[in-house]
């Protein structure tokens, strides 16, 4: 899951939070103590307009290194203890807005960027050409203009700018999504060159479906037994599929709320709650086998967004929400207002 912000995956760190800004800026909470800060860096300098945004954060090698996308086309690996960047990883040409570690191996990873591509990388395979004190690595495979559509104006075929990768958990799939169509596409890591595997069903074919076919995809996540994944999309429906049966169209939608480009969703490990951000600061959260009861967990606040959101794969329940500066923990067992 893509959001910018990022619990830790191993039990001795689970508590852990790291969430990346527009500023450039990676920021550790300590979420047992109100979000407690444990430190904070510059990741990405300012390098054109938006070239400092940090658009994706993820864990790695138990939790000892992070992962950050940001909009100057590089993704970098950090040491968590030292601050210090291991390695630059160059290849896309436009700003890069999801990552995702494969499910078994953190040496290779997947990352969609807005020049309408994805990336396959394998932190092994370093480049002999190196910046002094850390490694260049470029990406071992590319597949170009991945997510194609058919444009309004007369219908030609056109690429879209990727806004969301995902490794499943089968360990050979990986989805992709984008900015311009609510289609979900599916790829075998091991037979790229062959194109698709398989392109996932629009979620509704109603007319109403149709005026909204080119809102696109803003986030994809998947549960912890790689059953269930969800796609939030801009006609403001969040899609839930089941992996195994792509074939078939969306098992339930969730609605009642406004999804914008940066509004993230996530389904929780455990496969019993959805949540999802929006621009306002508003969090909503659903449980899964209630879609039509909308629950809002987070009052809106004016002063700050709410579009990242990420669960704890430690703690159940555990949600952290926020904007670029405001982290906020909620657990869903405690009494939440209706609104």
């Amino acid at each position: 899951m893509n959001s910018g912000l990022s619990f830790c995956k191993t039990s001795k760190r689970c508590y852990d939070l790291a969430s990346g800004d527009d500023g450039g800026f990676v920021t550790l909470f300590d979420t047992r103590r109100n979000t407690k800060k444990i430190s904070e860096w510059r990741a990405h300098e300012e390098t054109g307009i938006f070239g400092q945004v940090i658009l994706d954060v993820g864990w790695i090698k138990e939790d000892t290194q992070i992962l950050t996308a940001a909009g100057d086309e590089t993704i970098k690996v950090w040491d968590v203890e030292e601050k210090k960047c291991l390695a630059t990883l160059w290849g896309h040409r436009d700003w890069i807005e999801s990552i995702c570690s494969h499910p078994t191996n953190d040496d290779i990873f997947v990352s969609g960027s807005n020049d309408r591509s994805f990336r396959l990388w394998d932190l092994r395979c370093k480049s002999t050409v190196s910046i002094p004190n850390e490694d260049t690595i470029f990406s071992t495979a590319v597949v170009e203009r991945a997510n194609l559509y058919h444009r309004s104006d007369g219908g030609r075929v056109d690429a879209m700018g990727l806004t969301s990768v995902l490794w499943l958990k089968d360990q050979f799939t990986i989805a992709t999504a984008g900015s311009k169509h609510s289609t979900v596409k599916f790829w075998d890591a091991r037979f790229l060159k062959q194109g698709v595997t398989y392109k996932g069903p629009l979620p509704k074919s109603t007319e109403k479906q149709k005026l909204h076919a080119f809102d696109g995809i803003t986030s994809l996540s998947q549960d912890e037994r790689g059953v269930l994944l969800t796609a939030s999309s801009m006609d403001n429906r969040i899609y839930l599929y089941n992996i195994l049966e792509l074939g078939k169209r969306a098992l339930s939608y969730f609605e009642g709320h406004t999804i914008r480009k940066y509004s993230k969703a996530a389904i929780s490990p455990d496969a019993l709650n959805i949540a999802s951000g929006c621009d306002h600061g508003t969090t909503y959260v659903w449980q899964v086998n209630k879609p039509h009861e909308r629950t809002i967990l987070m009052p809106a606040n004016e002063k700050e967004d709410a579009y990242k959101v990420d669960w704890s794969c430690c703690e159940p329940g555990k949600l952290a929400t926020g904007g670029n500066y405001n982290i906020q923990i909620w657990n869903k067992d405690i009494e939440i207002p209706e609104q």
